[in-house]
């Protein structure tokens, strides 16, 4: 049929159809023909029409609606480049466009890599349909919504743009906001963190850091519940009180504190052992503790215990006593650095025991070593007559079959006699081999070995009274353990990917977990019921630690960032920045919880006050690298400071104003901190030349 043919045939249609009265059908058929070609075809006028080309047109439409906004609003409205730009990629290599995929991706992946460098890294390799449902990243974003929290005003000018822009890609990214995003609006008079004053705060910060509540999967901040619907914030209520002892116990730590009080006498002013312990119990009965059906039953208390008790009660009295920074001077902090030498980068993990006797590191050659810390001899196992039993100030386990990722010491105090008592008796290693370990520090033998988990176990750690273990695997789950029983007593699962750290609750009713889905969550020992779910780094989990009052959780990431966290409201306090990248290995709390010393791979140990409210006055740079050994205090405005790689400058970071000091090494990532009960710091890294 020619174009004549074609346009006789649509004026009869349309003259039949006003006859009889269909004016809106009529209307219609109108306005179909005037976007046909001669040849009948639709005329593409809209972007989305545009195949392939038509998500970047969108992108670009976005991105620089949001650069040409108010300021106030440019760190909310940026939050949506990130999941606009993975879901417009996933639907690009879904709908079978490889060559507009690769040039989407290849064009916009510098805006993301420094915040997003593992998804980055594990969406390049998508290039097939078939690698959507395929790849462990795809699959996560492909399958769930991505929640963004916006305020009412900065959403409604978002909406308002993407409807007058509709036919210049606004429709599509309509689309994709829609079936792949939940955004979550808010009164600004109602959010604290969308207020004025802090919007204004934001706009001024020179990086933005996710939300707490945003990312995959969508959640209210804290709240481990992802089912419920938007502003339904539900958060089960949690008791964080430190466990007292039973009236028996209480009554014969009572006898024996009362026993050295006579034989060593208070110093004037100083309170007996016996008084600042009953005050203890006395603060402790007023906290909200759980009840004993509400912990994992314990084993009845043996002297040991009991001993240990009067231990910790005579450091605790004789303690070094932090208050936070005062008058803008931090406390002095001393940090006794263990530096290991020609490990050939072999070391994987430390730990100090409790006793302030032993180290021990797990190595990549599947054996673990332990050193007397003074280099004195330690007692070894007994030896046939015909074998050498001169004394060493080390020994070797061997068992393992694969590297060793962490070492664990059990809880343990000095001992003030000479029975040992309450020296550490045990250490717990995991591996690659999918096993964890239990060695004995007397006969220095392996003594149970516990299998479980289907996959490398990254983190292993000892519950505060012992008896109770944790794991964490490349499975993505964590499983609490005790040492009577080879099988695991609970399974935590949840996350999305391995579970690289874990720690328990100081009272022992809670377990915290961290992976490398950039999620911290917090569980209920009893049942295994998640309670708490933290959401906000930019970076894999790196280190987590929990506050002595049980009332602050501390987690860490490879980006540099520390965030401490209020378990009871679930909210985020504040982020903490100053180490460079490459990851925050180690965190330890000072006995007051006031105070957070950290380390890492740039070769610094660096103290931050936690009562501090940071912002963005007392902001300096560092060297992320490691140092001359020069310390820096927080007081001081530093911009550069000798790195670690001689002539060439090392990349600077920001430092917020809540550090206090930081202590660079020469070339030695600090592998594990450690505040003593009598807020000393003991450190622990490697040389490398």
């Amino acid at each position: 049929m020619g174009l004549l043919e074609t346009t006789l045939t649509q004026i009869k249609v349309l003259e039949y159809l006003s006859k009889k009265g269909y004016n809106r059908t009529e209307a219609m058929l109108r306005m179909e023909s005037a976007n046909q070609d001669v040849d009948g075809r639709p005329i593409q006028t809209r972007v989305e029409d545009g195949g392939g080309v038509k998500y970047g047109k969108a992108f670009d439409l976005l991105r620089n609606w949001i650069e040409g906004n108010l300021e106030i609003y440019k760190p909310d409205l940026r939050r949506l480049l990130w999941p606009v730009f993975v879901y417009a990629f996933l639907e690009l290599v879904s709908e079978w466009y490889p060559k507009e995929s690769r040039t989407f991706f290849n064009s916009y992946r510098d805006i993301f890599e420094t915040e997003h460098e593992t998804d980055m890294r594990a969406l390049q390799a998508i290039a097939l349909p078939e690698h959507v449902y395929e790849n462990q990243i795809a699959k996560i974003y492909h399958s769930q919504r991505y929640r963004v929290t916006l305020s009412q005003t900065a959403f409604y000018n978002l909406i308002g743009f993407l409807e007058h822009k509709e036919k210049e890609g606004g429709a599509v990214l309509v689309s994709l906001i829609q079936t792949r995003l939940t955004v979550v609006t808010v009164e600004r008079t109602v959010e604290e963190q969308f207020s004025l004053a802090r919007l204004i705060e934001r706009a001024q910060q020179p990086e933005n850091f996710p939300a707490e509540d945003e990312g995959i999967p969508g959640h209210n901040p804290g709240s481990a519940n992802i089912t419920q619907g938007a502003g339904t914030t539900v958060l089960t209520r949690l008791k964080l009180g430190n466990i007292t002892l039973d009236q028996e116990s209480r009554q014969d730590v009572l006898g024996d504190l009362q026993d050295e009080d006579k034989a060593n006498p208070p110093a004037p002013g100083q309170p007996s052992l016996a008084e600042a312990f009953e005050q203890r119990i006395k603060r402790e009965e007023s906290e909200d503790v759980p009840g004993r059906t509400e912990l994992p039953p314990r084993p009845p208390p043996l002297a040991r215990d009991i001993a240990m008790e009067v231990q910790r009660m005579k450091e605790n009295r004789d303690r070094f006593r932090i208050s936070s920074r005062t008058g803008g001077v931090g406390p002095g902090v001393s940090v006794t650095m263990f530096t290991f030498h020609n490990t050939n980068d072999s070391i994987t993990c430390l730990d100090f025991s409790a006793d302030y006797r032993l180290v021990a590191a797990g190595f990549d050659m599947h054996y673990i070593r332990v050193w007397s810390l003074d280099g004195s001899p330690l007692p070894g196992p007994p030896q046939p007559d015909d074998q050498d039993t001169r004394p060493t100030a080390s020994h070797r386990l061997v068992g393992h079959s694969g590297p060793v990722y962490n070492v664990s010491f059990a809880p343990a105090t000095p001992c003030s006699d000479k029975q040992d008592i309450t020296a550490c008796k045990y250490l717990l290693s995991c591996s690659a081999d999918m096993s964890v370990r239990l060695w004995s520090l007397e006969s220095w033998a392996c003594v149970v070995v516990y299998k479980g988990h289907d996959g490398p176990v990254w983190d292993v750690t000892w519950g505060p009274y012992g008896h109770y273990f944790l794991t964490g695997s490349l499975d993505r789950t964590a499983r609490l353990w005790s040492t009577d029983r080879v099988d695991y007593l609970r399974l935590f699962v949840g996350h999305d990917r391995d579970v690289d750290h874990v720690c328990f609750h100081p009272n022992n009713a809670y377990v915290f977990t961290g992976s490398c889905d950039k999620m911290v969550r917090m569980w209920l020992v009893t049942n295994g019921y998640p309670v708490r779910m933290f959401t906000g780094h930019a970076g894999n989990i790196t280190a987590l630690a929990c506050s002595p009052d049980g009332k602050i959780l501390a987690s860490a990431d490879d980006s540099g960032t520390i965030i401490l966290w209020d378990l009871a409201p679930g909210k985020l306090l504040k982020r903490m920045r100053g180490h460079g990248k490459g990851g925050i290995w180690s965190l330890t709390w000072s006995v007051e919880s006031t105070v957070i010393v950290s380390g890492g791979a740039d070769g610094t140990v660096r103290v931050w006050d936690v009562q501090l409210p940071n912002d963005a006055s007392g902001q300096g740079k560092v060297v992320g690298e490691g140092g001359a050994g020069q310390k820096i205090d927080g007081t001081t405005q530093v911009s550069n400071v000798p790195g670690a790689g001689g002539k060439k400058k090392a990349k600077e970071v920001v430092v917020t104003s809540d550090q206090i000091s930081a202590f660079p090494t020469k070339k030695s990532p600090v592998y594990k901190v450690m505040f003593t009960q009598q807020n000393l710091v003991l450190a622990g890294g490697a040389y490398l030349p």
